[in-house]
């Protein structure tokens, strides 16, 4: 729910490292900046202030060449970021900040979604998940809506922010009533906005004013990283966004052609962040190579026929163990491997098979559906034992012996 007493907030330096935003998404934002009002309005008339004007659209200007929903005003405005302190009340985290709001809810619109991940909580805590609110609904006369569902965007799915030169990682969480005045865009959970502008002037009565924040929305079942895709039951916004930073990372491989290279910057509050340590490395279901046709997947009779640095495995081009026999692996239906959601095992490309409990597509051996062999990854801690991240083409392979 959106606080509708928005004061100025000033800008102060993120608790943690920054994530320094990938020059692909970079560009992607000045030239969405440049552009002004989006062309392609899958619904429009929303506000980001209370007093301003219903300049403010969801837009589709990049759904079908990039598979991905923004907000934009008209000019350069984006949206701004208020504070929902919606969900668990007094849990994990609680510092007080939230005490301020007048219309805080004690649950957010996907809460049996949550509960029905058995993860030892019952909703989204404000003060741990990062999420944002997204999506308008309402009964009233002539309120303008708009469902995410119906251009394929998931419930609980990730939801990249651009916000102070930052990039950060959070999952859609809620969505706007017509419990106020107007329909309106750009609010997101104190963690959120305490990733973005630290914690002075931010509580929840009081975001952060200048429309400068974009929010990017994922269409497709791949987005959302499902009960055991994230650290649910984290105690802090940090653990939370950690775990789903390399699905996140993945997601943006769709803007440009995607990018390891970050953007240094300098937040408003004049200092530098720190870059973080991870690069975005992963790649999409269907990596590139040198060699086109001879790519992952690729069918093969010997490794000449496979492109660097893929091997002939089984009659496909993929990944040889490093250590261990040799596993059996090359998925044979693109799309359905390793973390693709299921119902049945006939869901799901060999050698994988449809995890019961989970409903992923997954192999044999590991505790972690959807981060096994063969899964996509940016470090070892998206992959689950027994195996690890192959830097070298982003997805979990067997241990180096």
């Amino acid at each position: 729910m959106r606080n509708t007493l928005l004061l100025p907030a000033l800008l102060g330096a993120a608790s943690v490292s920054a994530r320094d935003i990938p020059s692909n998404v970079k560009s992607f934002y000045d030239s969405l900046k440049t552009k002004g009002t989006c062309s392609k309005k899958l619904a429009t008339g929303f506000y980001a202030k209370d007093d301003g004007p219903n300049t403010f659209s969801y837009c589709g200007d990049h759904y079908e060449s990039n598979n991905v929903i923004y907000i934009k005003g008209s000019g350069t405005a984006f949206a701004d970021m208020d504070v929902d302190c919606d969900g668990e009340q007094n849990g994990r985290g609680d510092d007080g900040r939230c005490g301020s709001s007048s219309d805080t809810q004690s649950i957010t619109s996907f809460q049996w979604i949550i509960e029905d991940y058995k993860k030892g909580i019952k909703d989204l805590n404000a003060y741990v998940h990062p999420y944002v609110v997204f999506g308008n609904e309402g009964k009233k006369s002539g309120w303008k809506t708009f469902d995410p569902s119906k251009y394929g965007i998931e419930p609980l799915s990730i939801i990249a922010v651009v916000c102070n030169n930052q990039l950060f990682y959070g999952v859609w969480g809620d969505e706007n009533g017509d419990d106020g005045d107007k329909p309106m865009v750009g609010e997101a959970s104190i963690s959120m906005a305490t990733a973005c502008f630290g914690t002075k002037d931010i509580n929840g009565n009081s975001g952060h004013d200048q429309t400068d924040v974009l929010y990017i929305a994922f269409p497709g079942k791949d987005a959302v990283p499902g009960a055991s895709g994230a650290n649910w039951g984290a105690t802090s916004w940090q653990s939370f966004e950690s775990s789903i930073e390399g699905l996140g990372n993945k997601l943006i491989q769709r803007i440009g052609g995607g990018s390891t290279t970050p953007v240094p910057t300098t937040t408003k509050a004049g200092t530098t962040p720190a870059p973080t340590t991870t690069k975005v490395t992963t790649p999409t279901t269907s990596p590139t190579c040198d060699w086109p046709g001879h790519c992952l997947g690729a069918s093969c009779t010997t490794h000449d026929e496979c492109s660097d640095p893929w091997s002939c495995v089984n009659g496909k081009c993929g990944l040889e163990s490093t250590g261990g026999s040799t596993p059996n692996y090359s998925c044979d239906w693109a799309g359905h491997c390793e973390g693709t959601k299921c119902t049945t095992d006939n869901d799901c490309g060999d050698p994988t098979h449809c995890d019961a409990s989970e409903k992923l597509c997954t192999m044999d051996g590991c505790d972690w559906a959807g981060h096994c062999l063969g899964a996509p990854c940016a470090s070892h801690n998206d992959c689950s034992d027994p195996y690890e991240c192959n830097a070298s083409v982003g997805y979990c392979w067997h241990k180096s012996a």
